[in-house]
């Protein structure tokens, strides 16, 4: 091992790039359709220039709780979510919004690239993932690798097979009641 190296210097290792991501998703023989466009920030923003993107779209929230417990959830784009009940649904305190760094720090990722193919950074596997079972319905399920300038499409059987392979045993809940 040399000087530099995460485990001798006792750094994190760097954050998996968009192009490892996608070698991940072949290496699982997991099937995908990654298309470019210009960085997007909100639901609004990615509604508006998706163009005819099949399938379901997803809005992620990076949650913790007052004792540092961290939740990555991820539901429809349109889905309406009460933080006080679904925390009272996970079994958890009271939620807010994680911060950029804790974001880049377990899923990789900054603002508004928020996205579960995130997880093949969490190698410690500290965020518990809550899934939305109405976003499994649709195929394909169009999420980020891990950029906000790209989507890739595959389908919620796959998602969960690559969540599952990251080491984490998603939660399926239905956020519409």
């Amino acid at each position: 091992m040399n000087e530099t190296s995460p485990a001798v210097t006792g750094a994190a290792a760097p954050p998996t790039t968009p192009e490892q991501l996608l070698a991940r998703l072949a290496e699982l023989a997991i099937t995908h359709r990654t298309v470019s466009h210009p960085p997007v920030f909100t639901v609004e923003e990615s509604k508006a220039l998706r163009g005819e993107l099949p399938g379901g779209h997803v809005k992620n929230l990076f949650l913790r709780d007052k004792k540092g417990s961290m939740w990555l959830v991820v539901a429809e784009e349109d889905r309406r979510i009460d933080l006080k009940a679904l925390a009272q649904r996970i079994g958890a305190g009271k939620v807010s919004f994680a911060s950029p760094d804790r974001l880049m720090r377990h899923l990789g990722v900054v603002p508004g690239a928020v996205t579960p193919l995130g997880l093949i950074n969490d190698r410690d596997h500290e965020v518990r993932v809550v899934i939305d079972a109405g976003l499994l319905a649709h195929d394909p399920v169009n999420v980020h690798p891990l950029t906000n300038d790209r989507t890739t499409a595959l389908s919620p059987k796959d998602l969960l097979r690559f969540i599952e392979a990251c080491g984490h045993r998603p939660e399926i809940i239905d956020l519409g009641g």
